[in-house]
């Protein structure tokens, strides 16, 4: 069980640490726009601490991923039941209004009600007779 947390922790570090090279951020900068110690985002990284979800969350915001993504990584969320996450995801964002977040999950809601059986919801396939 300890091995699996710890591989679970350095897939975690890699995966942060990775996004921030993706980003062209240094490890100081990254600590500064997620407001955390630089230390502790080095030992995130090496895998040797397991951040919070709310630390999780400020480097999400900070490398702009969903805070699922790396809740995920981190073992908090389960990655199935997808539909949930996405609407839990648009409650927490930060960067959208709440005339924004309501807007989106109303027509997120709408599409989810509209699929039939058959009519290529869900496939990646169009129904017939659309472009």
């Amino acid at each position: 069980m300890a091995d699996a947390i710890e591989h679970r922790l350095h897939d975690l570090g890699e995966f942060i640490r990775d996004r921030r090279r993706d980003a062209r951020l240094s490890l100081r900068r990254l600590s500064e726009l997620a407001g955390i110690s630089n230390p502790y985002l080095s030992q995130i990284e090496r895998g040797l601490r397991k951040p919070s979800a709310d630390i999780l969350q400020q480097l999400a915001h900070a490398l702009h991923l969903s805070a699922e993504t790396l809740y995920v990584r981190a073992g908090i969320l389960d990655p199935e039941d997808d539909e949930s996450h996405l609407e839990h995801a648009i409650l927490r964002d930060t960067t959208l209004t709440d005339a924004q977040r309501q807007a989106l999950l109303e027509v997120y809601r709408s599409f989810q009600r509209g699929r039939e059986p058959g009519d290529g919801s869900g496939d990646g396939t169009a129904p017939s007779g659309t472009p």
